[in-house]
């Protein structure tokens, strides 16, 4: 099959243990930078050309678009499926993973176990909104931000009131959460392609940090996700219309509750801990072409 893998940098890990796991199987790939894609949209149809000439016939296109280039990202994706080329995870899901409160919104509404989580937009009705969540610790979160950027931990009111005012001044998107203390710096990385989760790992935050992601100095270890961690990962990224996800779970007395759901997760630290060949099984999903699961057809 002749596959495209949307990615800024070619040497990045995850992109290029794709390019190795499709070659190893015979497939035709290239690596192609979103930003270089540019489009012709038209009733008669759509075309696209990559520094200076066509691109067609991609029977398969993986993307690995990070945050900062979404919106044109998602647009060059979306031109490929226009095209008729299969993606595993759809432009409309990537946007939705990526607003963290409409992602929040869609999970609850299928009952997925998360946070209790609020928003607000008015100065005036900050402390109303903080006394919905109840009393902190609270947990911050920048709508839009990756790898625990944009995160913070808050232990009195005012210091939740001040920083809610501050990315108020900011013109920011966030949204607030409670914090479960149970889950002591510790989250679960489930790692899902298709209906299956194919690689968990256990990612501990470093001494005097509650973000135990592996950018901010956490470590990780291989784990075996219980029955109900992997049924809520899977549902989770089906939900969101994801073929492959990173989900993040924590362990809390309430059962397992879903943190973030990942359209373009890292496959470095999965693959280390785990030594399972998550790139190979992607390949795999791809060109299988696997019918979309039914959760992902009730997403609006």
């Amino acid at each position: 099959m002749k596959l495209a893998i949307l990615s800024r940098n070619a040497k990045l890990y995850s992109t290029r243990r794709l390019v190795e796991a499709a070659r190893e199987r015979g497939h035709s790939v290239r690596v192609l930078d979103p930003l270089r894609c540019y489009m012709r949209i038209d009733c008669g149809g759509f075309a696209m050309r990559y520094k200076g000439r066509p691109i067609a016939g991609y029977g398969a296109v993986i993307p690995r678009i990070g945050a900062s280039v979404t919106r044109y990202g998602t647009a060059v994706l979306h031109q490929f499926e226009l095209m008729g080329s299969y993606t595993p995870n759809p432009s409309d899901a990537i946007a939705r993973a990526r607003d963290k409160l409409r992602a929040h919104q869609l999970l609850a509404a299928h009952g997925i176990g998360l946070p209790a989580t609020v928003f607000g937009d008015n100065p005036d009705d900050t402390t109303d909104l903080l006394a919905m969540l109840g009393p902190p610790p609270h947990v911050i979160k920048l709508n839009e931000g990756t790898q625990g950027a944009g995160v913070m931990l808050t232990e009195k009111p005012s210091a939740s009131r001040g920083v809610v005012e501050a990315l108020r001044g900011l013109y920011a998107n966030f949204i607030v959460q409670e914090f479960i203390a149970e889950a002591k710096g510790a989250d679960l990385r489930c790692f899902v392609v298709g209906d299956k989760v194919v690689a968990a790992m256990r990612r501990q935050a470093p001494p005097g940090d509650f973000r135990s992601n592996l950018h901010r100095g956490g470590t990780a270890q291989p784990v075996r996700a219980s029955a109900a961690e992997q049924a809520a990962a899977v549902r989770a990224a089906a939900v969101l219309g994801l073929g492959v996800a990173g989900v993040d779970l924590i362990r809390s007395k309430r059962g397992p509750l879903v943190l973030e759901v990942n359209a373009s997760p890292g496959l470095e630290g999965i693959e280390e801990s785990s030594g399972a060949d998550i790139a190979g099984r992607i390949i795999d999903f791809v060109v299988a072409g696997r019918p979309v699961p039914a959760g992902r057809r009730k997403v609006a």
